[in-house]
């Protein structure tokens, strides 16, 4: 099956979400990371480092034609398991806070939703994580399945007509300790 290669035009956005002072709840930063230092990326795609921002990612993904979103999510299953949910599928609803500054991806979606500026195209590729405790280390159970997360994306952003490329084979990632 021959991919149809993106227009220069079409706005795309890979977002990181995640705190990496939280074990594998960082995951989405150190893919940024990761994608950032491994491979170059036409001029039409975006990576952002969400980390959590929170409602502040509304005037990053507003716009965007396309949107990646990589993150730990809790799908019960086994950790390290990898997922790839789409467009609809993806929650998008607002949820009760004890403060202003909880405010999660759904609220960030549902907002764009009430505004008619949901992109046209969405996917988050998720792992489940096996500890958010504090730490600045991805659990055994993430960083074994790392990899195979990165392939992810590169996987549906090809999917999207991205055309991107590996700068180093063996490149070690400072901060992600992924290797390339």
């Amino acid at each position: 099956m021959r991919v149809k290669k993106t227009r220069p035009e079409e706005k795309i956005a890979i977002l990181g979400l995640g705190n990496i002072l939280l074990q594998d709840e960082g995951v989405g930063v150190h893919a940024i990371e990761a994608l950032r230092k491994g491979f170059a990326f036409p001029k039409n795609v975006q990576l952002i480092d969400g980390g959590t921002m929170g409602i502040d990612l509304f005037s990053f993904i507003e716009g965007m034609d396309k949107i990646l979103i990589i993150d730990a999510v809790n799908i019960k299953k086994e950790p390290g398991t990898i997922v790839t949910i789409e467009d609809k599928e993806i929650p998008s609803f607002p949820s009760a806070k004890l403060s202003v500054h909880q405010i999660a991806f759904p609220d960030v979606l549902s907002a764009l939703k009430l505004q008619g500026r949901t992109p046209a195209k969405m996917a988050l590729v998720g792992i489940q994580p096996e500890s958010i405790e504090t730490g600045l280390g991805m659990s055994e159970a993430v960083y074994k399945n790392f990899d195979r997360l990165i392939k992810t994306v590169l996987h549906r952003l090809n999917e999207w007509g991205v055309e991107v490329k590996g700068k180093q084979e063996g490149q070690r990632v400072k901060g992600a300790r992924f290797l390339l």
